[in-house]
């Protein structure tokens, strides 16, 4: 759990800062839209200020201004979406390591587990061994479970999990022997 725990907190750690850095550029967006908005303003008083010959009194035409915010919102759009892009691809390679990790974790887990349960019953501890002595042997049948074995044999569920290191009960086989610790 452990191997999967690191990359977890790692992935998590590496999108708080990609959520920080989407709130700075947000900050930077709400910025520039505030210097268009005080640049329309300018426009506006700029129109204002033309005398009755229509020839403006400062040196910036509204055209060159309106060019300057269109060339403005450009970089804006450019900007945010250049910084999209970075983020989701940040964000799908994290994905794609996790997913390769969590998938040899998996991998990991059946490998044991597989060999856990293809172990033989000669591998029993000393508590197991003697409680082999005072049972009896059971081959499991089609439809079985520890369940019905129990319940067969008169014996507890949790005396044949433990007299066989069953780490999953629900995982035995047709055909596998197990120790039956009081079995009738």
């Amino acid at each position: 759990m452990s191997l999967v725990a690191a990359p977890r907190s790692s992935a998590q750690a590496e999108v708080a800062d990609l959520r920080e850095d989407v709130r700075g550029l947000t900050q930077r967006v709400n910025d520039l839209s505030l210097r268009v908005e005080q640049l329309e303003h300018d426009s506006a008083e700029l129109k204002a200020k033309l005398d009755s010959s229509g020839k403006p009194r400062d040196a910036v035409t509204a055209e060159q201004l309106n060019g300057a915010v269109a060339d403005l919102n450009a970089s804006i759009k450019a900007a945010v979406d250049s910084s999209r892009t970075q983020i989701l691809q940040t964000v799908a390679t994290q994905m794609e390591n996790l997913a390769k990790q969590t998938n040899q974790a998996l991998d990991s887990v059946a490998r044991n587990s597989a060999a856990v349960q293809a172990a033989p019953p000669a591998q029993l501890s000393k508590q197991g061994d003697s409680a082999a002595q005072q049972g009896m042997s059971y081959t499991v049948q089609k439809g079985d479970s520890v369940g019905l074995i129990a319940k067969k044999t008169g014996a507890r569920v949790q005396d044949i999990v433990a007299a066989n290191k069953l780490l999953d009960p629900s995982k035995i086989q047709v055909g596998q022997v197990l120790v039956i610790p009081g079995g009738k």
